[in-house]
């Protein structure tokens, strides 16, 4: 069996916001997000997509579509307010059998059979997660698949609360931006964004994506804006599609700010974002950062690795 792990909620947040050139949601095997709280709760409001876990006639707990299940990428159970079992210091985690008790976990054993990949429990449960991220609430019970063409992601979350990537589109959004109380903006794509009229509340790295693209002299300038207005509060760092330069930006602040190696900055960010890829130019210009900061260089970035 493929086992249960804990699931921390900005996890799920980046899990829901992934895209390539649309919402992953509309991928029929990517995301099975279950809801294991009474029918009378699910109908006030659940997370997006959900569906509820329900009992048969026979007083048995239904499983959803059992033979697809061993398709889908991520399997998500919830109920109310999952309790914190084991350590919590971890993204995730694994738990061991017999640990605690509750509909939740009830239901993530039932269907860890099925799936070919650990069954992901919410921690904190659909309280903490709607607390923490309410405009991803809904009451909407089936969702067309029109309807997921049409939903926009937000930027995926990188430090809690903090800290933001995504694209251009995301950051013209005003929705976006309220919702996520970004205060600042640092922008790495050629193309200008004027969303932020107060002075000093946005920089503009006017980088190509290309080969001879040159990123790693504005690292430090980069590091050290964010680190600034992360006193103030959220920054969205973006670029035209929020793939190769957003993600070099990103890892260069982890790595100067959060004192990563780029191996660690890279695997970290590859977890909130699944599509990010710097192009090859960026990768040495990352490991020339690595070398500069710790005076060798940690990490190998030869090929087909990085």
């Amino acid at each position: 069996m493929a086992g249960v792990m804990f699931c921390e909620p900005r996890h799920l947040y980046n899990i829901i916001n992934q895209y390539r050139w649309r919402s992953r949601l509309t991928e029929p095997n990517y995301l099975c997000l279950l809801d294991a709280r009474s029918q009378r709760e699910f109908n006030e409001s659940h997370i997006i997509t959900a569906q509820r876990i329900v009992l048969s006639p026979a007083g048995e707990y239904l499983i959803p579509n059992p033979k697809e299940l061993g398709y889908v990428r991520f399997c998500v159970v919830y109920d109310l307010d999952t309790s914190f079992f084991g350590r919590t210091d971890c993204q995730e985690e694994e738990i061991e059998t017999g640990a605690g008790e509750g509909d939740a976990l009830l239901h993530a054993r039932n269907l860890e059979q099925f799936t070919r990949h650990p069954v992901l429990l919410l921690k904190g449960g659909y309280r903490r997660f709607s607390a923490c991220y309410h405009f991803l609430k809904s009451q909407k019970i089936l969702w067309m698949p029109q309807e997921l063409d049409t939903f926009q992601p937000y930027p995926v979350e990188i430090l809690p609360a903090k800290l933001y990537m995504g694209n251009f589109k995301q950051a013209s959004d005003k929705q976006i931006q309220k919702d996520l109380k970004i205060k600042a903006l640092v922008n790495i794509s050629e193309q200008p964004v004027t969303l932020f009229a107060e002075e000093g509340k946005s920089l503009h790295v006017s980088v190509p994506d290309s080969l001879e693209a040159d990123l790693f002299s504005f690292f430090p300038t980069i590091s050290h804006f964010i680190d600034a207005q992360l006193d103030v509060g959220a920054v969205l760092v973006f670029s035209s599609l929020g793939i190769s330069r957003s993600s070099t930006a990103t890892m260069a602040y982890l790595m100067h700010s959060c004192r990563f190696s780029l191996q660690r900055a890279w695997k970290y960010l590859l977890k909130c974002k699944m599509n990010m890829r710097p192009h090859r130019g960026f990768v040495e210009q990352l490991s020339a950062w690595e070398t500069q900061i710790y005076g060798w260089p940690i990490t190998d970035v030869s090929e087909p690795n990085y």
